[in-house]
């Protein structure tokens, strides 16, 4: 029996079993976990989110981390180090390849930190493989990746976890506690502000001039199945966001985070928008980093609630990032910042027995290896997290048609009788990339 059949079973089973693996004493002494409760994962991409991600799994005592891989040698290099000071140890296994990581069967458990563009490629591998996976925000680069994300993993019985953490903190789940239980009355309008303009997070704005590419950095990998351009510093990295090749611009970036909590007090995780109408500067005069800086869109559901998102718009959540519903009887904001609310009463609002209360996560990487044991749904599954992404993408659908208004139909996923649109859901791959 594998290690990861032990894992499918109940606790009770696996705390019967006769034959746990053999691990170092050294290992075991920081793990603190008998090794047929542990969890054995490996982390691909370990840039600047998937490293961050990797730490919150080397805090988890049931969950040992035992291979790298990156196409960066030197992300490669300081993640590998990372791990093996935290272990106390020099057992951390390094790959170039995901593919490689992907085919041991001693691995339970993968964390994805990978640009938008290579978001779905892994993470369907991950699945037929028979292994769980934790995979960011927005959960995909296009919409019929992220059905196709969404079909292998219900398929192949996996669980995931999607790196929308906003649901595991306390006052994203009190703010929509409040709206989906009526305390503000009807909603109408759900007002969700986000970030404009261009973030230079590389500190590389400047270095546009096309060059070789570093000798650390496999580039042609790193492109994958985007389409093929030069190597320019300020492409790669953090900064891959604003090129619609490799992200989506703020909106992408942020939909997966306020989107996602928008419709967890509207009770509108596993649907989508009826309508929806966009406008942005699509027209950027850099051909580098070419996505929409300002931008703006109205979104209708079948219950008759419109959501307005936008960046750049000062009286979109009172110029505020974060969400805010709006119903007939008061108003709740929520982001990062804090929590506000019309009245104000209703911050000190308790809720009763028999009213609906929202998943309460213990941590949201914590919350992904409790579900790894118990086979149940995390805070934020792969559907949930396909409906939050949904919106960014029919938005930008609406923007590359010039902001044309599209009817939409949230069960077929498809634009009734508008192949145009319908056309724009996906992206044609390089070769010799495939999505299944």
């Amino acid at each position: 029996m594998k290690r990861r059949d032990f894992l499918k079973g109940s606790l009770g089973a696996i705390a019967a079993g006769s034959f746990p693996l053999v691990v170092p004493s050294r290992v075991l002494g920081r793990l603190g976990t008998a090794p047929s409760d542990r969890i054995v994962m490996a982390c691909i991409g370990v840039g600047w989110q998937g490293t961050s991600n990797m730490q919150r799994f080397l805090r988890e005592d049931d969950c040992q981390v035992v291979a790298v891989c990156d196409i960066d040698k030197e992300h490669l290099e300081e993640a590998r180090n990372i791990v093996n000071k935290s272990y106390g140890n020099e057992d951390c296994q390094t790959y170039h390849l995901f593919e490689e990581v992907i085919a041991r069967d001693d691995i339970d458990a993968v964390s994805l930190g990978l640009p938008d563009h290579w978001h779905a490629i892994p993470a369907i591998l991950a699945a037929k493989s028979g292994k769980d996976a934790f995979g960011e925000k927005p959960l995909s680069h296009s919409l019929v990746e992220g059905r196709a994300m969404c079909d292998a993993i219900h398929r192949y019985g996996r669980v995931w976890q999607t790196g929308s953490w906003q649901r595991s903190e306390a006052n994203f789940r009190f703010g929509a506690q409040l709206v989906i239980n009526g305390r503000i009355g009807k909603v109408h309008t759900v007002e969700v502000g986000l970030p404009a303009g261009h973030t230079d997070f590389e500190g590389s704005g400047e270095l546009r001039a096309f060059t070789d590419p570093p000798d650390v950095l496999d580039y042609q990998r790193w492109l994958g199945p985007a389409p093929y351009a030069p190597y320019a510093p300020c492409r790669v990295h953090k900064n891959w966001r604003w090129n619609y090749d490799y992200g989506g611009g703020q909106l992408m970036d942020w939909v997966g985070h306020h989107v996602d909590i928008a419709h967890w007090g509207l009770g509108l995780d596993r649907t989508g928008p009826v309508e929806v109408e966009c406008q942005g500067d699509m027209d950027q005069p850099d051909p580098i980093w070419n996505t929409a800086k300002i931008y703006r869109g109205e979104v209708l559901y079948a219950n008759g609630v419109k959501m307005i998102l936008g960046g750049g718009h000062d009286d979109i959540a009172d110029g505020r990032s974060g969400t805010k519903w709006i119903g007939d009887e008061g108003w709740v904001w929520v982001s990062r910042d804090g929590i506000d609310a019309d009245p104000k009463s209703l911050l000190r609002e308790k809720f009763g027995a028999n009213e609906i209360h929202l998943y309460k996560s213990p941590g949201h990487w914590r919350d992904f290896l409790n579900c790894i044991k118990s086979r149940q749904e995390t805070i934020t599954p792969v559907e949930v997290a396909h409906r939050s992404a949904s919106v960014g993408h029919l938005a930008l659908v609406s923007m590359k048609l010039g902001g044309r208004r599209l009817k939409w139909d949230p069960e077929k996923e498809i634009f009734p009788n508008d192949d145009e649109a319908n056309r724009l859901l996906s992206r044609a791959y390089r070769s010799p990339w495939h999505l299944t």
